[in-house]
């Protein structure tokens, strides 16, 4: 799931490099914190949160066939 989503966000940003996934992990549920680059922060939230919102309706339904409910936000790389 986190190689997935490393995929579509990677795809988007100019700085791949620079993205960060930290995975954190229950019984049935899945969080995932995703930080990109300053400057690539608009292109995965997307104009009024679509990109963003596409993002985890994707890793949604593909957490439902593993039967884990997953959770994705994106924040700001700390110093920037």
């Amino acid at each position: 799931m986190k190689e997935l989503l490393y995929y579509l966000v990677s795809s988007l940003v100019d700085h791949p490099d620079a993205i960060v996934i930290r995975e954190s992990s229950g019984q049935k549920n899945v969080a995932y914190m995703v930080q990109v680059d300053p400057e690539d922060m608009g292109k995965v939230i997307g104009k009024s949160g679509r990109v963003a919102n596409a993002l985890r309706i994707l890793l949604r339904a593909a957490g439902g066939l593993h039967d884990k409910g997953i959770w994705v936000d994106f924040i700001r790389r700390p110093g920037h």
